[in-house]
């Protein structure tokens, strides 16, 4: 595959994913809510927004420099917001107490998105000059 299709794929995953906090992640019917990002009932499940905007803002601004640092402490804030991405989705796509509930359009727009950002952080599109020093 193309790192510089990859590249814009990773920049457009990370407005996605800041997209997907806003919108609806699971509806409750025990509760008669619908939760997102930002909100759920009393603050159970937490605001996972408040971690993942952050963390991608920076992926994205790491993303768009042409250093090698930024490229590995990318690969690092990617894995994080991975990480974090798939605990967030078990939590709140998790049944209990026979209830449980029906995923909606947010949970599976921010999965997806930490999926091609990941792997846009795995392969930059980065030109590396081979400098030998010959003395």
């Amino acid at each position: 595959m193309n790192t510089k299709i990859l590249h814009y794929a990773g920049l457009i995953a990370c407005i996605a994913l800041i997209a997907s906090c806003f919108m609806p992640w699971a509806y409750y019917p025990d509760v008669n809510k619908t939760f997102s990002g930002f909100f759920s009932e009393q603050n159970q499940y937490g605001r996972p927004a408040k971690f993942l905007v952050p963390f991608t803002v920076v992926v994205f601004v790491f993303m768009l420099l042409p250093k090698i640092w930024a490229k590995r402490a990318n690969l690092f804030i990617c894995a994080l917001v991975f990480g974090y991405a798939i605990k967030t989705y078990v939590l709140f796509t998790s049944c209990y107490d026979a209830y449980c509930p029906e995923k909606r359009i947010g949970i599976y727009v921010m999965g997806l998105s930490v999926i091609v950002m990941m792997l846009a952080a795995i392969f930059p599109d980065m030109k590396i000059d081979n400098k030998e020093n010959t003395e």
